[in-house]
């Protein structure tokens, strides 16, 4: 089969460690140049990763017409600028989460996906680990009873000021980790929230969120409690409890590609463990998978499983997380 031509954007941590080699090893997508503002930067990646191609700027890249597909792992406050630009230059794009600053920032990828006739969707790419598809399903065909509740923690320590996640404007715990809670509670419930409450403490420092803790009430009474922080011990943990049981995700966000994943199922018999049964998937990389998914659905057109719509979706619900810390009271996304 045919391989989809990827350009990236960026050298990137995430890109050059994580997410390129891992579309390397996909069975249609295929990364041929990347770019980089300082073309030094650029040469040294594409020498390291085995690309052929490398650019010193972003507009170079843009107009190379053998690239069909934008990978854009930029800072956050340039998703959207560049994703526009991409778009524009005739090109699909994945965007690094989170898709924008706020909500309305994100809807004008909406007009432009629309006009270009090219896709357009954020890099989630938690939603392709089979670990979190089987989680969904075990949540909604009644293993657990009826799913009510999710609570979810995810922190690491990170206090160098330089880091681009410990910069305004597109820093911070929200923006960083707290989209993935809110938006695996909504792929879990395959819901939108209500309404939200949120509290958040910055540091003085960098003015950063560094701890948030929230409630999203869902319909149909059910809620998710989350605490993401920047400057804690590094933990990720997502339990889904319903009325006859839990499921409980191991390493539900950064799931190493190297190991097998797993999650555990208990119907709650007692307190230490006599219900609980564990399930086992096949070591896999999410990145892998995401990038395959986008480059099938260029080359046999087929809709996206979570278009641009879904992120913007998750971003007002970040927006009214962030009304709520200044107002004290629940907000409505």
């Amino acid at each position: 089969m045919r391989k989809v031509k990827w350009g990236v954007l960026g050298v990137a941590k995430i890109g050059v460690e994580k997410v390129i080699p891992a579309m390397q090893r996909g069975e249609v997508s295929h990364i041929a140049a990347i770019a980089s503002r300082d073309l030094g930067k650029a040469r040294a990646a594409a020498d390291k990763l085995g690309i052929e191609r490398a650019f010193g700027s972003y507009e170079e890249l843009l107009a190379d017409s053998e690239i069909e597909a934008i990978y854009n792992p930029l800072p956050n406050e340039l998703h959207v600028p560049w994703t526009l630009r991409a778009l524009e230059a005739g090109k699909h794009v994945l965007c690094e989460k989170p898709i924008a600053l706020d909500a309305e920032e994100a809807r004008p990828l909406i007009e432009a996906r629309n006009r270009s006739g090219k896709l357009v969707a954020e890099a989630f790419m938690v939603r392709y680990h089979p670990q979190w598809r089987r989680a969904k399903e075990l949540a909604r065909d009644g293993s657990i009873g009826e799913a009510r509740a999710i609570q979810t923690l995810f922190s690491y320590r990170l206090l160098d000021p330089a880091n681009v996640r410990n910069r305004p404007p597109g820093g911070g715990g929200l923006y960083d980790i707290g989209c993935y809670a809110i938006l695996t509670a909504r792929y879990v419930f395959a819901a939108e929230p209500t309404r939200v409450v949120a509290t958040i403490d910055r540091d003085p420092n960098f003015m950063t969120d560094r701890l948030a803790s929230a409630i999203l009430e869902f319909p149909g009474g059910r809620h998710l409690t989350f605490t993401v922080g920047t400057q804690l011990s590094a933990h990720q943990r997502v339990t889904i409890v319903g009325d006859a049981g839990r499921i409980e995700i191991m390493i539900p966000f950064n799931a190493p590609p190297e190991r097998v994943a797993e999650i555990a199922i208990d119907d709650g018999a007692d307190l230490v463990g006599g219900g609980r049964r564990t399930e086992q998937f096949p070591i896999c990389d999410q990145y892998t998978l995401q990038g395959d998914a986008f480059s099938r659905a260029i080359l046999d057109g087929s809709p996206l499983e979570f278009p641009i719509e879904d992120a913007i979706a998750n971003m007002a619900v970040i927006d009214a997380l962030f009304r709520s810390a200044k107002s004290g009271s629940w907000e409505k996304p």
